[in-house]
Order: C-alpha cells, then sequence, then structure tokens
C-alpha cells in the first residue's frame, strides 16, 4: 500500500507498500516497476498468481513489507500471541518520516531477505497475510488533493521483472480483484490508520516536530492492542472520558471494534475530536493536577539546588 497527499501537480509519499521502491507514477523513472496508468475499481487488468506458475513465491523472497495495524491484529490473533509477543517475534521497526514517526515491517528469515513466513508450500499464513501481499500486483494510492478532506482511492499495476503473472491470459476489474483478494475487511479496517497518516504528514511543520510520548501512544495504539486493552480500564482513562458499560464491554470482547476504537482516541489526542466523551470536570481536574506536579517537581529542583549550593561550600 502506498500513501499519498496530492499537492498540486506533485505527489509527497507517505508510507511504502510491498517492493514498491521508487517515486509515484507522476514522472516515472527508467526501469521504474511501477505501470504510470492510474487505474479506478472498474479498471480492468491482466493478472493470475497460482502455484503452477513458475515465478510461483518469487515476490516473497526479497520483502520489504509494512505492516498495517490489522495486519498486525489478523497475524497475532493467527498465533494465538500477544501483540507485543508477535511483534518482538515477527516484526522489525523502522521510522515511517523524517520525525522518526514508528513503523514495522514484515521479519525475514536470518541473514536472508526471504519473508519469515514463506514455507516450501507456499506463504504461511495465507489466510491471514498482509494488505500489502493481498494487493500484489497492484499498488493502492490513498490520494488527497488538496483543498479537500477525503483520501481518494487510486490503483496501478506494478511489473517486476520475475514475475510471470503478467503474462497469464487472465483479466479482471480491480473491484473483483480486491474481492477476490479479501481486501474488503482490510481496506475498512486500515482506512481510519491511513486518514491518521496522511493528516500528520499534511500537517507538517506547522506543528512540529511530535513528541516522544505522542510517538508511544501512536505506537500502542496502532500496534500494542493489548496494552491498549489495559491502559482504557485503567482509573487514570476511566476517570476522565466516558464510556458506557456496554460499549466498554464490546470493546473488551471483539479486537476489531477495538482497534478501531483505539484509533479514533489516537486521532482525537493528536488533531482534536469528540471520538470519546470527555467528562465534565475532567480537563479542569486535569490541569489541576498537572499544576500540582509541575509544582511538586520544582519544589524538587529547587531543594536539589539548595543541596549542591550547601555541599560546594561546606563539603571540603
Amino acid at each position: 500500500m502506498l500513501l499519498l497527499e496530492w499537492r498540486g501537480d506533485a505527489l509527497n509519499r507517505v508510507i511504502l507498500g510491498k517492493r514498491i521502491m521508487a517515486s509515484p507514477p507522476v514522472s516515472q523513472p527508467q526501469g521504474s516497476p511501477i505501470t504510470p496508468v492510474e487505474l479506478t475499481a472498474n479498471s480492468r487488468f491482466q493478472f493470475r498468481c497460482h502455484p503452477e506458475i513458475a515465478c510461483f513465491n518469487a515476490c516473497c523472497k526479497s520483502i520489504d513489507l509494512p505492516l498495517t495495524p490489522y495486519d498486525i491484529l489478523r497475524l497475532k490473533q493467527r498465533f494465538g500471541m500477544t501483540a507485543g509477543e508477535f511483534v518482538g517475534r515477527y516484526t522489525v521497526p523502522f521510522e515511517m518520516d523524517a520525525h522518526g514517526m514508528p513503523g514495522l515491517k514484515m521479519a525475514t528469515k536470518s541473514d536472508s531477505e526471504e519473508c519469515i513466513h514463506l514455507t516450501e508450500e507456499g506463504c504461511g499464513v495465507y489466510e491471514d497475510r498482509p494488505a500489502a501481499c493481498r494487493y500484489y500486483a497492484l499498488g493502492n494510492v490513498g490520494v488527497r488533493k488538496k483543498g479537500s478532506s477525503e483520501v481518494e482511492d487510486a490503483y496501478f499495476v506494478v511489473r517486476e521483472p520475475h514475475c510471470l503473472g503478467h503474462e497469464e491470459p487472465h483479466k479482471q476489474t480491480v473491484a473483483e480483484y480486491r474481492r477476490e483478494q479479501g481486501l474488503i475487511r482490510y481496506d475498512e479496517m486500515n482506512q481510519r490508520w491511513r486518514k491518521l497518516i496522511l493528516k500528520k504528514r499534511s500537517a507538517g511543520s506547522t506543528v512540529g516536530a511530535p513528541s516522544q510520548r505522542s510517538f508511544q501512544l501512536f505506537d500502542m495504539c496502532s500496534y500494542d492492542l493489548d496494552s491498549f486493552r489495559d491502559f482504557i480500564q485503567s482509573p487514570g482513562f476511566r476517570e476522565h472520558l466516558e464510556i458506557e458499560a456496554e460499549e466498554m464491554e464490546e470493546l473488551l470482547r471483539d479486537e476489531e471494534q477495538l482497534l478501531d476504537f483505539s484509533l479514533r482516541f489516537l486521532a482525537q489526542v493528536l488533531f482534536g475530536g469528540d471520538a470519546v466523551k470527555v467528562r465534565a470536570g475532567a480537563r479542569e481536574r486535569r490541569i489541576e493536577e498537572r499544576r500540582e506536579v509541575w509544582q511538586q517537581r520544582r519544589e524538587h529542583h529547587v531543594q536539589e539546588h539548595q543541596e549542591a549550593l550547601q555541599q560546594q561550600q561546606y563539603g571540603d
């Protein structure tokens, strides 16, 4: 998946998807794997991958595969792991932008570029494979035109030298391919996260570099649902934010709903909004609590300074 923002006649890359390491389809460099023709949902293209094709699994032997929150949810459920366990065992961290926004990529086998889940029979997690794998050999582009708040989908064909699927005599529309590859639910679940990243990207220098704390929140809400589940049950959360008992029960029961809620909460914290109702007087209480903490810290620093001065005067 490739997320872009449209500004005038230029496209700004936000996050790269599977093995699409060239510039987006505006001014194509020689040798780019991207066919510079924008496709819509009803456009037809020629491609078919199947176990009998000579290049089967070649695309899995040299990967550069960023993961989305829903990818991680599906895969950690498949293995019966916590999110932390899955991330620690099967992913590697990377920075999604110059500010260091945390991202995760699929791990590869030791001393290899081959996907850690590739087996002799093929993909070992096929039913729960990531969205970027499902899209191949299509590229999915999320673009937001200048002056618009809506993210629009566009598609393009990715042609790599090893791939023989483009020679198969089989055509389908983009919409048919997305249904066949099980992408409808993936795109629904990834849409909120995609918009959030685009909004952060479009804000650029106007909001400055995010704080370390905001990165930690982004990491938890995106990649660690188990910690987020504990977080929304904590006294600090429930004292300041209001969730109906029935909704809380549903969030604790259904991880897909929990993920959607975590991304709505993240967007509210980073950019404002009312995804989660704030309890009456909670902001005032929070300000007072922070004022008390600041005062305690100030008094502590003053005391440390006085003790240091006394030690300098009388230490010898």
